[in-house]
């Protein structure tokens, strides 16, 4: 359950990184609700799941799973360019996360 909570965790990471980008210094009410809301929710996941997985390992799939949807997120909807070093070094994160699961 603990690896579960901490997926969702790191998707909301990434729906508040984009949502602050979005708020633009948190004049813009409706991306500023979202920030709000998925910062809290991510971090109570995080929490939740560091109850029973090691804490570097819990922070470091957190991470790596928002960073990398963020990135995603963005080169799909044209907000950054793509390349193929960058999904070269998506993968990379992904892979690590996937190494931690499965070391874990």
């Amino acid at each position: 359950m603990a690896w579960l909570v901490l997926v969702v965790s790191g998707v909301l990471e990434a729906v508040w990184a984009t949502a602050l980008g979005r708020s633009d210094g948190f004049s813009r009410p409706a991306p500023t609700v979202v920030f709000g809301v998925a910062i809290i929710a991510s971090m109570a996941g995080l929490a939740y799941a560091m109850r029973t997985l090691p804490v570097g390992t819990a922070y470091a799939v957190w991470v790596g799973i928002g960073a990398a949807l963020t990135v995603i997120y963005a080169m799909a909807t044209g907000t950054e360019p793509a390349s193929l070093l960058k999904i070269v070094f998506l993968a990379m994160i992904v892979g690590g996360v996937v190494g931690l699961k499965i070391v874990h």
